[in-house]
């Protein structure tokens, strides 16, 4: 990439170095033409058959400077040689037009001027001739003056950016070796101070990368624990009731039958839903994973058809349990993930249904609330305390003495999505102190 644009640098500097010379030799055929009525002039009389010369001063300087490059001759009208230079002679021009060609006279290139003039002697051909033609000089010159020089500039160059490159690419080969060396369960950040300047934003950008992937990893570990943990109980007291009704029925093998009794099949019943709805949650969970959504595309949310579909699918429980579930929803559209925030807005509803007193009252909400679009779900249930309020949006914390069943994980799973969001779950008491009221803002 440094190299190629030496050589065309090389190739333009030549072809400068041909058009100065060629505009050089163009200002020669004009000063020889410029010569050729001077020379004229330098006829002042007749010796004989001979023409009688006082060369003008020009023309002396002309014949001094170039000593041996350079000649004229004077001819009659049919191109006979009067005077000069023998080898001039030749042919005369037809007319009065210069004629201006090069000729090959003593192993060199001569640029050739003639054109008749009138002289006291009568009509003359004038024969004006120089060697130091610019465009042959340029031929010779152009090697030692153009070519070696810009060689050995590319070589010299070659090494240098060889070795220029080597010592600025030491600094990231080193890092490259400290990574290869590195376990892969290593994700420690590398120390930016005993790394040299120039790989800095490099070994800033892996720090970056290594936190997010260790956070990711431990997330994930945490996931797994907590999973194992909270379905090791469940499943547990299914392989018990199980296997108490496999040993009573091979205490019977003549029966072929087992009467179970009803409590102890609700149970199981309820042991299994448990052992369902802790299943999917923990996948909503895992799925909700703020880390692994951020890359993903968020689209136009219509909050209210979304809180509409979610009261649909929770009427039947909230009739059964007599609670009195309604909608105050305007309006309003955000950017998000709809089957997030789908998810987040059952949950919601679920807790409040299931945690709210028989005959009470559940209110689903959306809208625009001091500009910002905003989700609700509120409760006239047993509510939480202030001081509990912060830890039941930790993962399977459940108050103490709350009535009923569940895992913990309902307003985890809605703050995670809070966080794909980027905003978070804002709990208050509910109207007049009582109950809950779960509220999502979302940002402008």
């Amino acid at each position: 990439m440094l190299i190629a644009p030496l050589i065309v640098l090389a190739v333009l500097n030549a072809w400068l170095e041909y058009r100065s010379a060629d505009n050089v030799a163009t200002q020669q055929d004009q000063h020889l033409l410029a010569l050729v009525p001077l020379v004229a002039d330098s006829v002042i009389g007749q010796s004989g058959e001979q023409p009688l010369l006082m060369l003008a001063p020009p023309v002396e300087e002309f014949l001094k400077d170039r000593q041996g490059s350079a000649g004229y001759a004077i001819l009659d009208a049919d191109g006979k040689l009067l005077h000069g230079e023998a080898w001039l002679a030749g042919l005369p021009p037809a007319d009065s037009t210069p004629e201006v060609h090069s000729e090959e006279h003593a192993g060199a290139t001569w640029r050739v001027v003639r054109q008749r003039q009138p002289t006291v002697f009568g009509e003359v051909v004038v024969a004006v001739a120089d060697s130091s033609d610019p465009r042959q000089q340029w031929a010779r010159s152009i090697l030692f003056r153009v070519l070696l020089p810009n060689l050995a500039l590319i070589a010299a160059a070659a090494f240098a950016v060889r070795w220029a490159v080597e010592q600025a690419l030491r600094p990231l080969l080193a890092l490259k070796e400290a990574v290869e060396r590195r376990s892969p369960r290593d994700l420690s950040a590398i120390d930016e101070a005993a790394s040299p300047e120039e790989v800095r934003p490099l070994v800033d950008s892996l720090n970056r990368l290594f936190g997010l992937v260790n956070a990711q990893a431990e997330s994930q570990r945490r996931f797994v624990a907590d999973a194992a943990h909270q379905l090791r109980t469940p499943i547990a007291g299914l392989q018990a009731q199980v296997e108490a009704w496999a040993q009573e029925a091979s205490s019977r093998p003549v029966e072929g039958t087992l009467s179970l009794p009803t409590e102890q099949v609700y149970k199981l019943r309820s042991a299994t839903r448990r052992t369902s709805q802790l299943a999917n949650q923990l996948l909503a969970l895992s799925r909700a994973d703020a880390r692994a959504m951020h890359s993903q595309p968020q689209l136009r949310v219509d909050l209210k058809a979304l809180c509409e579909d979610t009261l649909e699918s929770h009427l039947d429980a909230a009739t059964a349990r007599r609670i009195d579930l309604g909608l105050d929803a305007d309006p309003v559209q955000v950017m998000g993930h709809e089957w997030l925030l789908r998810e987040l807005l059952s949950n919601l509803v679920d807790n409040a249904v299931k945690y709210t007193y028989e005959g009470g009252t559940v209110t689903i909400r959306c809208g625009r609330r001091g500009g910002l679009a905003f989700v609700e779900v509120e409760d006239d249930g047993p509510g939480v305390a202030r001081d509990e309020m912060p830890r039941i949006l930790e993962r399977f914390y459940r108050v103490q003495g709350t009535r009923g069943e569940g895992n913990g994980l309902g307003l985890a799973i809605a703050e995670e999505i809070a966080r794909v969001h980027h905003s978070h779950l804002q709990l208050q008491p509910g109207a007049g102190g009582r109950g809950l009221k779960v509220t999502l803002s979302f940002p402008a």
